[in-house]
């Protein structure tokens, strides 16, 4: 495997000055970059095809994955609540070793293909669904039988993987290969290989995001006022999309429930009633309900 392989410019990096070692490790995270932006083709496919499961129906974002690249998919996951309000129960993660794996390392779970299939078993997945696995050698036993499962169900698979020929890959609906090549220390996935798939993970989940609508001219129209610095984003939003003063997008958004989008849609001047109904038919696509706008 690729992501194993020993680079012999840097054998004797322990006895180089520390600036010098920190170069060459940021240096080999370029590979990160490239092996994204040569993925870019495979990753629109998967965004659409995400996109266009759950756009249906209440089909749910599963991720699923071992050890740091598990960690790196339960991080973009829980994201996708606070900055696109995405309903808590269409996400679910499973992780080799459960909840105590997000921090604390379980490295032998990763092995055990039994326990992947009971986790999702217990799932009851569906065509409805989308399946995220995640594992930089696209050969963990535990995401495997995670993606097979859910492919039997009929869901969607994505898979991302940093070696050519992986398992993980050759058994998804859409493979997304993230080549990164060998690590600065040889077999340490979560540098160049961990970079990768969290840029890879962030541009999935947002553009999937773009294409459910709830992005509007770049702009966070789903966000969740958990806190006094969201409820100030939120009306500035409404603000930034109207053009209105910030007493009267205070006052659309309160009228709104802290819904950004009718808020919108209130200050154009549509009525309250309207507004909802234009929002249910585009389902909640701000730029299809908006009238008069491109």
């Amino acid at each position: 495997m690729d992501t194993e392989g020993r680079l012999a410019r840097y054998r004797d990096a322990d006895r180089w000055p520390t600036e010098e070692s920190l170069g060459a490790m940021l240096d080999n995270q370029q590979a990160a970059f490239v092996a994204v932006r040569n993925a870019l083709p495979a990753l629109a496919r998967a965004a659409q095809g995400a996109a266009a499961r759950l756009a249906e129906g209440e089909g749910r974002l599963i991720y699923t994955g071992a050890g740091a690249s598990g960690r790196l998919a339960v991080q973009d996951g829980v994201e996708l609540h606070p900055t696109f309000g995405w309903p808590h129960e269409r996400l679910i993660y499973l992780l080799a070793g459960g909840d105590t794996a997000v921090i604390r390392s379980l490295e032998g779970a990763e092995d055990d293909a039994a326990a992947g299939r009971e986790a999702a078993a217990a799932l009851r997945l569906a065509a409805g669904d989308v399946m995220v696995a995640v594992a930089a050698s696209g050969t963990t036993a535990y995401t495997r039988a995670v993606q097979a499962a859910a492919r039997e169900a009929g869901a969607l698979t994505i898979a991302f993987a940093c070696n050519p020929g992986a398992p993980l890959l050759e058994e998804a609906e859409m493979p997304v290969l993230l080549h990164t090549g060998p690590e600065f220390l040889a077999g340490s996935t979560r540098m160049t290989a961990g970079t990768a798939q969290k840029i890879a993970l962030n541009l999935l989940s947002t553009q999937l995001m773009m294409e459910l609508g709830r992005i509007y001219q770049g702009l966070m129209v789903n966000v969740v006022p958990s806190n006094s610095k969201l409820v100030d984003r939120s009306q500035r939003i409404v603000q930034a999309l109207t053009g209105c003063d910030r007493p009267t997008a205070a006052a659309a958004w309160q009228r709104a429930g802290q819904d950004i989008k009718l808020a919108v849609l209130l200050v154009d001047g549509v009525e309250e009633r309207d507004a909802r109904a234009r929002l249910e038919q585009a389902r909640g696509d701000l730029r299809r309900a908006r009238p008069n706008q491109l």
